[in-house]
C-alpha cells in the first residue's frame, strides 16, 4: 500500500487537531521546502528519518532498446535517499 498526501493530511487532523485546510496547508507548504532544497541543490536531512541527496550523473553511452542503435544519455541530477539506521532497524522489525 503507497501511503499518500491525503492519508498524510488525515493523521495530522487527528494527530495534532487541526482543521483540514490548515493540514492540507502544513503538509504543502512542508513539500514545498523540501522541493526547493532539493532544486537548490541542498541535501535534505530528516532527523531518525534519512537524508535525500542530488546528485549529478555525466552523460554515458546508452543503446534504443528498440532498434538497438547507441545513442548518447545527456547529463542529469537525479536524487537518492538513503534511510537512517533508526528508520532501517525499525523497517527490518529491530527493536533494541
Amino acid at each position: 500500500m503507497t501511503f499518500t498526501k491525503s492519508q498524510a493530511v488525515e493523521l495530522v487532523i487527528d494527530r495534532i487537531g487541526f482543521t483540514k485546510n490548515k493540514s492540507v496547508d502544513v503538509i504543502e507548504q512542508l513539500l514545498e521546502i523540501i522541493k526547493k532544497s532539493l532544486e537548490s541543490g541542498d541535501d535534505v536531512m530528516i532527523s531518525n528519518f534519512g537524508k535525500f541527496h542530488v546528485a549529478d550523473k555525466g552523460k554515458r553511452k546508452g543503446r534504443n532498446p528498440a532498434t538497438g542503435e547507441a545513442i548518447t544519455l545527456p547529463a542529469r541530477r537525479v536524487i537518492t535517499f538513503k534511510a537512517s539506521k533508526n528508520l532501517r532497524d525499525k523497517i527490518n522489525g529491530d527493536t533494541q
